[in-house]
């Protein structure tokens, strides 16, 4: 797999992931946010197998997302 292939599905699983959380009601999501959520955890021991990234973005809670998003605002690093 390329890595055009891999950003192009890797956009597609985040892209799914926002449509699930705009059925919730969290209307304000973008791919980008999810991707900062879920690659966070690599930052230290580097992007993992596929299959990892995969089942981190489809298993993707919104609980987790919203915490995520919550840090990220009193750290600064969003709004």
């Amino acid at each position: 797999m390329t890595e055009e292939e891999w950003l192009q599905t890797i956009e597609t699983l985040c892209e799914s992931k926002v449509e699930e959380f705009k059925l919730v009601g969290y209307e304000h999501v973008t791919a980008k946010e999810v991707w900062e959520c879920v690659s966070e955890k690599y930052a230290k021991t580097g992007v993992p197998a596929m299959h990892e990234v995969v089942n981190d973005i489809l298993s993707l809670k919104v609980m987790k997302f919203m915490n995520f998003m919550t840090i990220s605002a009193y750290r600064g690093t969003h709004f």
